[in-house]
């Protein structure tokens, strides 16, 4: 393998372990409830932690690439991230875990924020789709793969080896990125610490609130802190126009292609990540199958994915992003509709077949939109730039849990949607009531996708030079 090869081995691996560790724990929690003798309202913070962190973190420690040296960023980051996991590993309770995953979140947002500005870094923009076609794999693949991967090894070997296994691969990437990513193009620019300050204040209230309202359901307190992050947003804007060197520069989103393409990233991963999570909790809850059974029957469609997003990726260097980009969503909103219309019988070989047509639909969408984001993006604030796209699909994952919680528990209780979602509750005699919520939950999935289709669809043509 070449240099350039290797680092992108490097970053993809990167990239999937810190989505896998997003949803990984899913299937763990009931297990990990019993050994840790705790209550499932805290230890489902084992999964909003690593999802509030990474939110709130990503769009900051890409400037931070951009001005200390991305290679130094997202290295440092393997080995947080590595920590983490073996702190995860041999946590003796709860708060341990939660602590340990927060640092895990942390190595997590740094690999995340500066994925895409290496890769950017390292090909030239009509090479890109393919590339960005392999870090599909790791971000869209393994969001999903955690779920099984989680299954598989608490089912076989025991939960603490869903943190353990991320020990040796960290290692080994450790020591390729240390030897093959180096720094390039760095920004020799003041830090925005009021400006991050700000934004971090902003997105912690935004991402916590929604948060608690997949954990209590709305309250005045939670609607609270939702408004005054977004109210903090104002200010924001104002004191960064000012700044020399923001946090976020507004004024490339003058580029209509830069900003159509991040909020359909956004949208994206709001509505398409729910569906998984909603199908989920109709497998377990209704057709009464485990969580590993359920979660086998997604694998085709990603297999797929992983398959076929190199292939996608080339095709976007070669057309643009907007044609592909807008087919991948557009086969995702014909999944979300068939599983719009299950019922209680519907035969297990369409929930297959409708992954595979969403799972084909990602490996469109994921190469050609990150590839029009970076393209468009100033080489300066590549890492900012990437660290906003992770951020947004962060937000976007934890959107989608609070979409498959809420609506659910619309037509149950809250407690009995956590064990629906968790596997450890077959609702038997209220599963039609309960389907009625989950029929109600994919069309809020088709409702933002849709909106997602429109941005892409009318992104423009972007302008992608030949020149590395």
């Amino acid at each position: 393998m070449d240099r350039v090869s290797i680092i992108t081995f490097v970053v993809v691996l990167g990239t999937m372990m810190a989505a896998i560790d997003s949803t990984i724990v899913i299937l763990a929690l009931p297990v990990m409830l019993q050994c840790l003798h705790t209550d499932l309202l805290t230890l489902i913070w084992v999964i909003l932690v690593y999802l509030l962190t990474t939110a709130v973190l990503t769009t900051q420690l890409g400037r931070l690439g951009d001005r200390f040296g991305r290679g130094k960023i997202y290295n440092l980051g393997f080995l947080i991230f590595t920590v983490g996991s073996a702190f995860c590993g041999v946590s003796p309770n709860a708060s341990f875990l939660i602590s340990s995953r927060t640092i895990q979140a942390v190595g997590a947002s740094m690999l995340q924020a500066n994925s895409g500005a290496i890769i950017a870094d390292n090909y030239p923009p009509n090479r890109r789709g393919k590339a960005y076609g392999y870090t599909s794999i790791g971000w869209n693949v393994g969001a999903i793969l955690g779920i099984i991967l989680g299954g598989i090894l608490t089912t076989f070997v025991g939960w603490r080896y869903i943190f353990y296994i991320n020990v040796p691969i960290g290692i080994i990437a450790i020591i390729l990125g240390l030897r093959e990513i180096r720094d390039s193009r760095i920004v020799h620019a003041k830090f925005d610490i009021f400006g991050v300050l700000i934004l971090a204040s902003s997105l912690i209230l935004i991402t916590y609130g929604a948060a608690e309202v997949a954990g209590v359901g709305i309250t005045p307190f939670n609607l609270f802190l939702i408004i005054t992050g977004i109210l903090l947003l104002f200010p924001f804007y104002l004191i960064e126009k000012r700044q020399p060197f923001p946090v976020i520069d507004f004024k490339v989103f003058r580029n209509r292609v830069l900003t159509a393409s991040l909020l359909a990233s956004f949208l994206q991963s709001a509505g398409y990540l729910a569906t998984a999570f909603i199908l989920i909790m109709y497998l377990q809850g209704i057709r009464g199958l485990t969580p590993f059974n359920a979660s086998l029957l997604l694998v085709p469609g990603y297999v797929l994915a992983s398959m076929v997003g190199p292939i996608t990726g080339r095709l976007s260097d070669k057309i643009g992003a907007r044609i592909p980009a807008t087919i991948g969503i557009g086969l995702m909103i014909i999944a979300a509709f068939i599983y719009s219309n299950l019922t209680l019988t519907t035969p297990y070989y369409v929930i297959v077949v409708t992954s595979i047509i969403g799972g084909l639909g990602s490996s469109f969408f994921y190469p050609a939109n990150n590839s029009a984001i970076m393209s468009n993006a100033p080489r300066s604030i590549y890492g900012g730039i990437s660290g906003i796209m992770r951020t947004l699909a962060n937000i976007g994952i934890l959107i989608s849990y609070v979409i498959a919680i809420s609506i659910a528990s619309l037509s149950i209780p809250r407690y009995v949607a956590f064990e629906v979602f968790l596997g450890t509750y077959s609702l038997g005699g209220l599963s039609s009531k309960f389907l009625i919520g989950i029929h109600s939950a994919f069309y809020a999935s088709i409702v933002i996708l849709s909106i997602a289709l429109v941005l892409s669809a009318i992104r423009g043509k972007e302008e992608r030079s030949y020149l590395s």
